[in-house]
């Protein structure tokens, strides 16, 4: 018989052997997938560091990359602390990118440090609007927040896409279906050859640690996460937390939105947040919801991404065998998460056992 038991005294070196085992098994497989494809292992895994971090272009595109993640996986990470499992970063995202557009297309004479400080308060804006409704349904009524959220990513994605083709669309686009590239003015200002975007992120992240570790409204979230009977019982206003929190959520996930349309793409489309959403879900469970762990899992994340990416031009991998490789390692990673919170043991069969002991 094979039995799986919650484990709650897995130690920190335990749990950190456990990963570092994952991530050997991982190598170890991926370079067997790798020889099955006539390529060294060692030179495919030199390359993919070297497509991240080889040169500052590509260094630079890391950082870029890891940016949105760290963003999204903070406001995924508020949400989920409190068992709501918020799926819908991807369409708040968008909205936030929509609401902020909208700063552009209402008031198109503004100075660009102006319309970029409204697109920032905007995209904030439209993230938790966006988030509202699930949360409002789920406080009150107890619905189901991974279907509700779920949902609005494609009403979101829908709403853009009419957008391009009707109200919104460019009339120099020869027909095509998009909305109108930005102006230069409301481009974010780069520092050290980045967009400040980072800034933001690592600052996002000390905020959302302090928040969720030493402030009440972040030990209410704890709470509710762990029992919602007793934080009842301890007079807290769960609905209240719950819909705050998944706005700050949403919040969160609409500034990404705002900063990848003024940062990166320049123009609204219904992909603006490029999957980012749903990535950001993997992201914040490998860093155990934890704000520090999410700076460096986003940035392994990030890499990975470039790493794959590169050596596909390299060793001329065709792309379905690298996403197959970056699966790989993925799967044995996401998999060691299952072995530090539970324990797996084997016992003979008693009925058989019993059994036996009659003859």
């Amino acid at each position: 018989m094979i039995r799986v038991t919650k484990c709650t005294n897995t130690t920190r070196i335990q749990a950190v052997i456990i990963r570092l085992a994952a991530v050997v098994i991982a190598l170890v497989v991926s370079a067997l997938f790798i020889l099955m494809q006539n390529h060294n292992p060692l030179d495919v895994y030199i390359s993919m560091i070297t497509g991240a971090w080889g040169k500052w272009s590509m260094l630079k595109a890391t950082i870029v990359d890891t940016i949105p993640l760290i963003i999204t996986s903070l406001g995924v990470a508020i949400a989920f602390k409190m068992k709501f499992w918020n799926i819908g970063a991807e369409g708040q995202a968008i909205m936030g990118a929509f609401f902020a557009n909208l700063m552009v297309v209402q008031f198109p004479g503004l100075p660009g440090p102006l319309t970029i400080f409204l697109m920032f308060i905007a995209g904030i804006v439209g993230g938790a609007l966006w988030a509202f409704p699930p949360a409002f349904f789920k406080a009150k009524y107890g619905a189901n927040e991974t279907l509700f959220t779920l949902m609005m990513n494609y009403i979101a994605m829908r709403w853009i896409k009419y957008l391009a083709s009707g109200p919104w669309k460019d009339p120099k686009a020869n027909g095509q279906n998009r909305i109108a590239i930005l102006p230069e003015n409301t481009k974010l200002p780069e520092l050290f050859d980045v967009h400040v975007g980072w800034i933001i992120a690592l600052a996002l992240a000390v905020m959302v640690y302090i928040f969720l570790n030493k402030t009440k409204k972040g030990y209410e979230i704890a709470v509710i996460g762990e029992s919602e009977n007793t934080a009842r019982y301890a007079g807290m206003n769960v609905r209240q937390v719950v819909i705050s929190a998944v706005m700050l959520s949403g919040a969160l996930a609409g500034l990404m939105g705002m900063i990848q349309l003024s940062a990166v793409s320049g123009q609204l489309t219904s992909d603006i947040a490029g999957g980012v959403g749903f990535t950001a879900i993997t992201v914040a469970w490998l860093a155990q919801l934890s704000a520090p762990g999410i700076i460096l899992v986003s940035f392994l994340f990030s890499t990975l991404e470039q790493g794959i990416s590169y050596i596909q031009s390299d060793f001329n991998i065709p792309l379905a065998s690298a996403k197959v490789l970056q699966a790989l390692i993925l799967f044995f990673v996401l998999g060691s998460e299952f072995f530090i919170q539970y324990r797996v043991s084997f016992k003979k069969n008693m009925t058989s056992t019993v059994g036996k002991e009659g003859k």
